[in-house]
């Protein structure tokens, strides 16, 4: 008896791996994607913040405060059901990745920020007194120093984001928890071994990026006190 339950548990598990294994490409796909989006923002709003001009701090502020203080859910609805009717329709997909992209590109601005200002202003007066330019001295001596203090938050914000892309399955995009949902739904008996499943291939994709920051990490810091 126990064994004839062993072989239909696997068979079971034949039919619900292939369709979840069909949503996980989609959803590594929008993890990168979003994740490039977010990096790019995260610049862009960091370096905005600390401009030396008001207007340019406020605007920035604004958006920073504006997606870290409404939820991410309501954010991805609103680009998805309410833009059609403001006579702005995108596809899922790209609905899904700019909703990640803002969302998370916000959080990770003030990384950026905070990075940056971390940095001890004696570096930049010895950068002056080598006379670099601002931008030279950004590049070369600000940064760099920077960088290393992000990446451990970048790291923790990439999985964040990955476990986020859960909540594109809510508008049709078919990843990987919207093939357990539609498994769920044709399958119901057999719930605890599709969102098991699903757990796993999360967790899957998720310790090789933790593993793969902690090595670049580092590699960083070869050779540094």
């Amino acid at each position: 008896m126990e064994t004839g339950k062993d072989v239909v548990s696997i068979g079971v598990y034949e039919k619900i791996l292939p369709r979840l294994l069909e949503g996980l490409g989609v959803t590594v796909q929008l993890t990168i994607y979003s994740a490039v989006l977010a990096f790019v923002i995260a610049l862009a709003v960091g370096f905005a913040r600390l401009s030396k001009f008001k207007v340019v701090r406020f605007l920035s502020g604004i958006y920073v405060e504006f997606f870290r203080g409404t939820s991410l859910l309501v954010q991805l609805f609103w680009l998805y059901f309410v833009l059609p009717q403001l006579g702005i329709s995108l596809p899922a997909d790209l609905t899904g990745l700019l909703a990640l992209g803002l969302n998370y590109g916000a959080y990770s601005s003030e990384i950026v920020r905070s990075s940056i200002l971390s940095i001890p202003r004696g570096q930049t007066e010895a950068a002056i007194a080598l006379n670099m330019t601002p931008g030279q001295r950004m590049r070369s001596v600000i940064l760099p120093q920077a960088f290393r203090i992000m990446l451990p938050s970048f790291g923790n914000q990439l999985i964040e984001l990955l476990k986020g892309t859960s909540l594109v399955s809510l508008i049709t995009i078919s990843d990987m928890t919207f093939a357990a949902t539609t498994l769920r739904t044709d399958m119901n008996q057999y719930t605890p071994e599709i969102f098991g499943l699903l757990l796993i291939l999360y967790f899957v994709i998720a310790y090789p990026l933790t593993l793969g920051v902690r090595w670049f990490e580092r590699r960083l810091s070869t050779g540094r006190s």
